[in-house]
C-alpha cells in the first residue's frame, strides 16, 4: 500500500510502501521510480484507472532491490500493474456487499414507500458537480411540468473525505426528515477510482438505515 508518494522536479517519483495486518503496519520500505520509467508507468496507470498514484492505493509492482551504503535498502520500480489496483477495489466492494447481506441491510431502504412523484427532494451533491447541474436541468425542464422543491446539502463528492462528507449530509437531512419525500445523491461520471468512495461500508450502512428512500445518480 502506498503510504506516501512525491514527484520531484527532476521527474523522479519517491514512494513509501507499507504492508498492513489488521490496519497495523508490519513492514515498510522506500521505493524509487526514476524519471525515464515514471513517465511511462504513470501514463499507463492513468490510462487504465483514470487516476494518478495516490496514498492509500494498493499496488502490484515489479522492482529490483537496491542497497546504498548511505541510505540503506530500497526498491527501484520497473513497472506497476494497474489492473491489480482495480481488482483490489472490486474485492473490497464485494466484501461490503457480503457484509450488508449478512446484516440484513441490502433491501432495507428499498423497501420504504416512495411517492409516485416525490416532489420534495433533498439533494446531496457539490455545487460544482456536473451531475448536479444535469439533475436540476431535468427537474426544471421536465415534459410534464411538475414543480419540484429541492434543497442541496453540500458534500465532497470526490477523494478520500467524500464518504464521511456524504454520511454527515445524510445526518443533517435526518434531522429534517419531515421536510422531504426522498434523498438523491448526485455526482457526474468519472474513472472507477474516482467513484471508489461510494462503495464504502459507511455510506452503505447510512443509506440502508435511513428513514427516507434514497436514490442515486452516480457516474
Amino acid at each position: 500500500e502506498i503510504a506516501d508518494v512525491k514527484t520531484a522536479a527532476s521527474g523522479h517519483c519517491y514512494m513509501e510502501l507499507v504492508e498492513k495486518k489488521n490496519e497495523r503496519i508490519v513492514a515498510r520500505i522506500r521505493a524509487n521510480v526514476w524519471s525515464y520509467q515514471y513517465s511511462r508507468i504513470a501514463s499507463n496507470f492513468n490510462k487504465v484507472t483514470g487516476k494518478k498514484l495516490e496514498v492509500g492505493m494498493k499496488i502490484l509492482l515489479l522492482a529490483a532491490v537496491n542497497f546504498h551504503e548511505m541510505f540503506g535498502m530500497s526498491l527501484v520500480v520497473k513497472s506497476i500493474n494497474p489492473e491489480f489496483t482495480l481488482g483490489d477495489l472490486e474485492k473490497s466492494k464485494k466484501e461490503v456487499l457480503d457484509r450488508l447481506k449478512k446484516e440484513g441491510l441490502m433491501d432495507k431502504n428499498s423497501s420504504l414507500d416512495l411517492n409516485i412523484i416525490p416532489k420534495r427532494i433533498a439533494v446531496i451533491s457539490s455545487e460544482s458537480a456536473a451531475g448536479y447541474e444535469d439533475f436540476m436541468s431535468q427537474l426544471v425542464n421536465n415534459s410534464k411540468r411538475f414543480v419540484f422543491e429541492t434543497e442541496r446539502f453540500d458534500a465532497i463528492m470526490q477523494g478520500d473525505k467524500s464518504s464521511e462528507s456524504v454520511v454527515k449530509a445524510l445526518e443533517r437531512i435526518e434531522m429534517r426528515k419531515n421536510d422531504f419525500d426522498v434523498v438523491a445523491i448526485i455526482r457526474g461520471g468519472g474513472a472507477s477510482l474516482d467513484l471508489n468512495a461510494f462503495d464504502s461500508y459507511e455510506i452503505a450502512f447510512a443509506v440502508s438505515n435511513f428513514s427516507l428512500p434514497v436514490i442515486s445518480g452516480i457516474g
